[in-house]
């Protein structure tokens, strides 16, 4: 096996490894609060009985405990990899199952892995999935990662309307979505400066490449745009998310 294929191959199983690890850590987080009622029950029972030998301490903490510690030592597992990654001088990045490259170290330290962290809950797996797809079509020249980022973002505004419980089934675009951020009456979420920036995107951008050209050309972004198109993204997605 010639050395390219060879690392790759290692590279993959070293993905496949760690997702599965985070799809196990993340089902027991699910799990969680059942776990925590069950433990509760327990130690009440436990508490009532009078013969036999009683240990220290409260299940429920004992779980929680565990549970905290499972996750501190996925982190820290995530963590060596990708200092190990940088130590070697390789521009890769592994992040909520994926294994990527990274262009800029201050961007990645900056923007990206923020990025990554907030947006590893469950309740944010599209927006995941789009800006994973968003990086893999930029890093093989595919066609339109501007457009999947542009969805990312998208999926952020109408799941914290869906949170803050402002959707009402009526709404036939984005631009709706940024009404209820803005409204006053919901506390504005954002400022108007900011909805202008976000819709001007939105006009500017994504509505180019949603839409088929007709006879004009095609859009075509150089590589510098479709990277601000991808960290203006990931910069209001953060930024939103934060506001919670």
């Amino acid at each position: 096996m010639d050395a390219d294929a060879f690392v790759k191959r290692r590279l993959s199983f070293i993905e496949l490894a760690f997702r599965t690890r985070e799809e196990q850590v993340q089902a027991a987080n699910e799990k969680l609060p059942a776990s925590l009622q069950q433990a509760e029950i327990q130690h009440h029972l436990a508490k009532t009985k009078t013969t036999g030998i009683r240990l220290p301490g409260s299940r429920v903490e004992g779980v929680t405990a565990a549970n905290e510690s499972m996750n501190a030592m996925f982190r820290a597992n995530v963590h060596e990899l990708n200092q190990r990654f940088k130590q070697a001088g390789m521009p890769l990045h592994y992040h909520n199952g994926f294994i990527q490259i990274t262009q800029d170290e201050q961007v990645q330290a900056q923007i990206e892995q923020p990025f990554w962290n907030l947006v590893s809950d469950p309740q944010w797996k599209n927006v995941s999935i789009d800006m994973a797809d968003a990086i893999d079509l930029r890093d093989t020249r595919g066609r339109d990662p501007s457009f999947y980022a542009a969805k990312a973002l998208e999926s952020t505004i109408k799941i914290i309307c869906t949170i803050k419980g402002w959707e009402k089934g009526n709404e036939k675009g984005v631009s709706d979505y940024l009404n209820h951020l803005e409204s006053k009456a919901n506390g504005a979420f954002i400022e108007g400066w900011e909805r202008q920036s976000i819709q001007r995107f939105y006009s500017d951008v994504r509505n180019d490449l949603g839409h088929g050209p007709g006879s004009k050309d095609m859009p075509n972004f150089t590589p510098q745009q479709i990277d601000q198109t991808i960290e203006f993204c990931m910069s209001w997605v953060k930024s939103l998310i934060k506001r919670l």
